[in-house]
């Protein structure tokens, strides 16, 4: 049995994740209702999309006004800061970032002021025109006589949209979002508000999720179904790609701003939402239980047991286990918290790495032939230091299998995966990626399977991850990425996404 040696040497940060979260986005109408607490618990539901930043908007019909600051959903609000927050609308905002840095600036919801009043905007996704619309906006300002903004240091393509959306004088911000929405490329779904009208549209792609509820007062707009569901929202229907809806005292009115092209995002399935949530009619947790069993039959072996790495490998090891006979048990205890705090570990607890975050239940593992399940290796260090780890506790084989194909591509969608040139999938194989990560055995489910688990077809799917097929058209190198706007020389506006 390889036992301990003393030494910190795990490779693994549990502050250097792995693929993160696209945001999350909420919305209500309601009046009568305590808006900023529903948005509140809504954004609670959605913490697992961001954690980075929080913010809520609300309006009373008269004006806007935005709480907004770093950190966890209940580290920036408490009692007293929602009461303060009254009126009948309201949209909130949990941040991941993925274009404009983790700052206070970039926290969302973004606010501008208009000729009429003014406008709150959250997004979730990402923007791959970013540089191009900022251009439009800075021509559109240059037209108008206005100059750029002093003070303005968001960097994000969130704050375009905003600045955009402001920027006609003669025009209401649906009149506005009308203009601007067509002109918008990649993903978005936008939850926005003026002072009077409750906003929401999906790029025509529909890459990431968005959906419609109905409160017994008021209707309700988020990223997931079980956003709905802890608010008491009735679930109605999914917001259509490319389609635009706007809620005030005279009902529900949709408009079309863009054919349906759906290409949703196949990797909100294997590990972004929430695996209560529904997307495209399909429940999160009966696809991933569904992977598990595909790669049961595809990837069999001999084993004592089967293990997840909580919580995102939770189902698909379910699955694996009712299709293979082998039993299933829980050998890892996950601290969900680690990761999620402003304090810095030192040099000697960081290299403590997975050690934080994971602790292997010893008389569970020890003597077993394991397999392991997670939903996808992006670097290798986290399942690195796992399969090391769990021989430490005296495992005997240590299997992976991995409930999605192998991630050779970035996302330029609102996932903040690693660079191409660090993802450990690209431009090695298989049987090389597990003799770097010291597997007795890995097996990845393939595309085609994980796209029958989903029930949707293939041509519905993003998949750019896996196979690198772009739906949106993607520009040049230099015109697009996580920090675009931070180093131009000049920033026509606050700039922002998720």
């Amino acid at each position: 049995m390889t036992r301990g040696d003393g030494r910190l040497t795990h490779d693994l940060d549990p502050q250097d994740a792995g693929p993160q979260d696209a945001c999350g986005v909420f919305g209500v109408w309601a009046p009568g209702e305590e808006v900023a607490k529903l948005t509140y618990f809504g954004l609670y539901a959605l913490q697992h999309r961001g954690q980075e930043s929080a913010g809520i908007a609300v309006s009373n019909g008269r004006q806007i006004l935005v709480y907004k600051d770093m950190g966890l959903v209940s580290q920036v609000f408490d009692e007293a800061t929602l009461e303060s927050l009254k009126g009948e609308i309201a949209i909130g905002h949990a941040r991941y970032s993925t274009t404009g840095s983790s700052v206070w600036h970039n926290a969302q919801p973004t606010f501008r002021p208009t000729a009429a009043g003014s406008v709150a905007l959250g997004h979730n996704g990402n923007l791959t025109n970013t540089a191009e619309l900022a251009d439009l906006l800075a021509s559109r300002d240059a037209e108008a006589g206005r100059g750029a903004a002093k003070g303005e240091t968001a960097t994000s393509d969130t704050a375009v949209m905003a600045s955009l959306l402001a920027s006609f004088p003669d025009r209401s911000v649906e009149e506005a979002a009308l203009e601007v929405l067509p002109q918008l490329r990649g993903a978005f779904s936008l939850v926005f508000m003026d002072e009077g009208t409750l906003y929401a549209a999906r790029d025509p792609q529909g890459i990431r999720p968005l959906v419609l509820g109905r409160l017994e007062r008021g209707w309700v707009v988020a990223s997931e179904t079980a956003a709905l569901d802890i608010v008491g929202a009735s679930y109605i229907r999914e917001i259509e790609p490319g389609e635009f809806i706007a809620i005030d005292e005279n009902g529900l009115r949709t408009e079309r701003f863009a054919k349906a092209e759906p290409k949703g995002c196949i990797f909100e399935y294997v590990y972004l939402a929430r695996p209560d949530t529904t997307i495209a009619d399909q429940r999160v947790f009966s696809v991933r239980a569904e992977i598990g069993r595909r790669l049961a039959r595809e990837f069999p072996v001999d084993a004592d047991l089967v293990i997840p790495v909580p919580e995102s490998g939770t189902p698909a090891a379910i699955g694996y286990a009712e299709e293979s006979g082998i039993p299933f048990g829980h050998g890892l205890v996950k601290n969900s918290y680690v990761g999620r705090t402003f304090i810095q570990p030192s040099q000697t607890l960081r290299q403590l790495g997975i050690r934080l975050k994971l602790n292997p239940l010893r008389d569970v593992i020890a003597g077993k032939r394991l397999v392991v399940v997670d939903d996808s290796i992006v670097r290798g260090n986290t399942q690195r230091a796992l399969v090391r780890m769990l021989r430490e506790f005296g495992a005997a084989e240590v299997h992976v299998r991995i409930s999605s194909p192998p991630v050779k591509w970035p996302c330029f969608y609102g996932i903040d995966f690693a660079s191409r040139a660090e993802l450990i999938a690209n431009g090695i194989s298989v049987d090389e990626i597990c003799r770097s990560i010291g597997a007795d055995s890995l097996a990845y489910v393939t595309l085609d399977q994980l796209v029958e688990a989903t029930n949707l077809p293939k041509d519905n799917l993003c998949r750019a991850c896996f196979d690198g097929i772009y739906p949106v058209a993607l520009p040049e190198d230099d015109v697009i990425g996580k920090h675009l706007l931070e180093v131009q020389d000049q920033l026509p506006l606050e700039v922002i996404t998720k």
